[in-house]
Parts: C-alpha cells; sequence; structure tokens
C-alpha cells in the first residue's frame, strides 16, 4: 500500500515506491525455474485446484478477448484454452508480465500445442498495460497484483482495458477465517515455508518475502472495496479453502 511519502511494501519492509518493481522482479527472477514448486509449498499443493476454480467461474466462451495479468508461466492462459477446447478459439488471449524469465518458463511449456503457440506473450506492466482501452472482454490475474506497486492504479487500468459488460477475476493468496486453520496456516508460512524454500531452492529470502507479502495486502473486504473504488461494479468474493485464497468477480458496466 502507498504512504504518504511514497513508500510502498515490500515484504514487511517499507520501500521507495521507484525500487519495488526492481526488488519484486529480482524475487521473480530467483523462483521462475521453480514457480509450480513455490505454488506448490505456498498454496499446501492445491493452487491448481483454485486455478481451475477461477476459470469455471469465468466461464471462458468462444470469440473472447483476454488478457491475463502476470500469468507468464501459462497457468491460467493455458487453462482458458483448455476449457474452451473444441467450443471454438479466443478472438485473442494476451499474456502480460513483468518479469522476461516468467514469460520465457511460459513459452517454454507450449509444445507442439498449436492453441497454445497462437497466446500472445507481452513482457508488460500491471499499472502501465499495452493494451488499447476497452479492448478485452475478461481481464484475469492470479497471484499478481499483491507484487504490484500501486495496487489502485493497477485496478485503473484494468477497468480501462475491459470493455463495457467485461468481467475482472482476481486470485490471490487473502485472510483465513477458519479457526484453528488458521493458526496452523501461519505457522506454516511464517515459520516452515521460508525453511523448506531455503533447503529446496536455497532461497530463503524470496519465500520470505512472498509469505510477508501476503501479510501486508488488504483482507477480502477491503481489497473488495479497493475493486469498487476503481469504478468496478457488482463486486462478489469467493472464499478458497478457508480463505488461505479468494477470488473477487466485477464487471465493468
Amino acid at each position: 500500500m502507498t504512504t504518504k511519502d511514497d513508500t510502498v511494501s515490500f515484504g514487511f519492509r517499507d520501500v521507495p515506491a521507484a525500487d519495488k518493481a526492481r526488488l519484486v522482479r529480482g524475487v521473480f527472477d530467483s523462483v521462475a525455474s521453480k514457480y509450480d514448486l513455490m505454488n506448490d509449498l505456498m498454496s499446501g499443493f492445491i493452487h491448481r485446484l483454485w486455478k481451475d476454480a477461477m476459470v469455471h467461474w469465468l466461464d471462458p466462451q468462444p470469440g473472447m478477448a483476454f488478457a491475463d495479468i502476470g500469468g507468464g508461466t501459462g497457468d491460467i492462459a493455458f487453462r482458458i484454452l483448455d476449457r474452451l477446447g473444441a467450443k471454438g478459439a479466443p478472438a485473442t488471449l494476451n499474456v502480460i508480465d513483468i518479469n522476461a524469465e516468467m514469460l520465457k518458463a511460459g513459452r517454454g511449456r507450449i509444445g507442439a500445442d498449436a492453441a497454445r503457440a497462437a497466446i500472445n506473450w507481452v513482457c508488460g506492466d500491471a499499472e502501465r498495460l499495452p493494451l488499447p482501452d476497452r479492448s478485452v472482454d475478461a481481464y484475469t490475474i492470479a497471484f499478481c497484483i499483491r507484487n504490484v506497486t500501486h495496487i489502485a492504479q493497477a485496478l485503473a487500468e484494468a477497468r480501462r482495458v475491459l470493455k463495457p459488460g467485461g468481467r475482472f477475476l482476481c486470485l490471490e493468496f487473502s485472510r483465513v477465517n477458519v479457526p484453528v486453520l488458521d493458526d496452523l496456516y501461519e505457522m506454516w508460512s511464517m515459520q516452515v515455508l521460508p525453511e523448506i524454500g531455503a533447503r529446496v531452492t536455497g532461497d530463503r529470502d524470496s519465500y520470505r518475502y512472498l509469505v510477508e507479502s501476503i501479510r501486508r495486502f488488504p483482507d477480502q473486504k477491503k481489497f473488495a472495496a479497493m475493486i469498487a473504488d476503481a469504478g468496478l461494479s457488482q463486486v462478489k468474493v469467493r472464499d478458497l479453502s478457508g480463505g488461505i485464497a479468494a477470488l473477487h468477480s466485477a464487471w465493468r458496466i
């Protein structure tokens, strides 16, 4: 969150806003090659189910234009294509990520799949999307928005690029709201996860940042209010796994 002197959170530290993108880029440069493992560790191995739930709620249709933000590894884009299946192709499917290493990881998963080969892989900033106004039917963002420098600006960009009647859908770690589970997840994420990250990947600091960034991110209710403040309508929230993660849905009316 931005403070009056234009510092922002980077984990539990406050840093100059101008430095955050570089610091976050360093984290994801470090974890890009082990991104699936990272999400397995952070979610207790169920992030794949959450992403399936996200795309199920999105209900993509042939001929729609999609923008998946911060989705460099292709997890959401590939699920959109799988759900469309034989029904038809999207008009466009843009995967936009500020981190070139994450995009490299996604492109490396294309293989011989013609539908995946048609994805537009773009290195771009969530706060300054390289897309025209009112150009997409659906904007998706998974496990990314807590890492942007100015969340409100990223939400404003989401509204700008959405067509009237377009859908915003965000998947992000959130606040656990189930007794006992909240204490267990707190212990797992704050004490165990950084140590596992250090042993498995040799990178304790990146995993510590990722956990701390979850703690600094607004809870479900506050984030829903930010989405509404950005001019999006009909905001709805679905908790996943007791609030370990949450889906936020909204529309540009």
